[in-house]
């Protein structure tokens, strides 16, 4: 089908120019951009055309050329108890929240077929990300640091590639299991800013926790959508495509509270208590790089592992 162009008579194509949002390689604008969009869909400037079919790009996402993408066993720790430390610490937090932007979006543009709610709730979630990013950003400016200066991992992205033929995979695995890992990870990360008098920081995660619990809850909802217009089982449904698509094994503690608020069944928070409960394996020693600034407080966590 064809869209109108973006007119001051006729209103734009949302998904259109989700996709040129995505594209974009400059996180500022980007951000900028998924926010203007979802106002624009809120007063009607924009619409989503369900029917609409897109031809993917090359080169998607558009990111900067910096941070240096390496693996995550690559990234040193994350002391919190110097300035540098906390800055490597935001700095991975607005990359999280940078990916965040483009998996709303890359929802958005890529599944056509689905119902308008699906891509008004997506256009919601990169708003927001796009909010938490800025407000990561201008902390990180705070601290004399700009988004690109330390290396970051690409874990996110991966799995967004992963799952890019599969709506229900992508519902299942990205913000189920992904961003649901950001619920559990977010108030441990908080209370130790706090404990490095970083209230300012902790703010900031105050904010993002209470977002992504409607991000995950967003993701449960159109999950259970999908799942009960195919006839499909969701937890069986889940283990599956968890095993298919070689999603992170869930591991504790976990946040039960944001996750019950966030949509998950009791029979699913049984099943992490469950998990919670049996001894973790203790992570084989990795080499570590020679740190650059202060050396890292000895009793402080390893917090190499992606909060989502």
């Amino acid at each position: 089908m064809s869209c109108a162009s973006d007119s001051r008579d006729e209103p734009s194509c949302a998904r259109r120019v989700a996709l040129a949002a995505l594209r974009d390689s400059d996180p500022a604008i980007k951000a900028d951009a998924a926010r203007a969009l979802y106002a624009a869909v809120l007063d009607g400037r924009a619409v989503c055309h369900a029917d609409l079919e897109l031809a993917e790009p090359a080169g998607l996402p558009g990111r900067p050329v910096r941070p240096e993408l390496v693996e995550p066993r690559q990234l040193g720790r994350r002391s919190m108890q110097s300035p540098q430390g906390r800055a490597v610490l935001l700095h991975a937090l607005a990359h999280i929240e940078f990916n965040a932007i483009n998996l709303a979006l890359d929802a958005v543009w890529r599944f056509s077929g689905m119902p308008v709610g699906f891509y008004a709730d997506w256009l919601k979630v990169a708003a927001e990300e796009a909010y938490h990013y800025s407000l990561l950003a201008a902390r990180l400016a705070e601290y004399g640091h700009a988004y690109g200066d330390f290396p970051a991992h690409g874990g996110l992205w991966d799995m967004c590639e992963r799952t890019r033929g599969d709506v229900l995979a992508r519902m299942a695995l990205v913000p189920r299991t992904l961003e649901a890992r950001g619920l559990d990870a977010s108030p441990p990360i908080r209370a130790r800013l706090q404990q490095a008098g970083d209230q300012a920081s902790a703010a900031i995660l105050d904010v993002i926790l209470r977002d992504e619990i409607g991000h995950v809850l967003i993701g449960n909802r159109w999950f259970r959508h999908l799942c009960g217009a195919h006839g499909l089982d969701p937890h069986e449904t889940y283990q599956r495509l968890a095993d298919q698509y070689h999603a992170p094994k869930l591991r504790g503690p976990f946040n039960f509270e944001a996750r019950r608020d966030a949509g998950f069944d009791e029979a699913e928070l049984a099943a992490l208590a469950g998990l919670d409960a049996q001894p973790q394996p203790q992570p084989q020693p990795q080499p570590q790089p020679q740190p650059q600034g202060p050396t890292p407080d000895p009793t402080d966590a390893d917090d190499r592992t992606p909060l989502r």
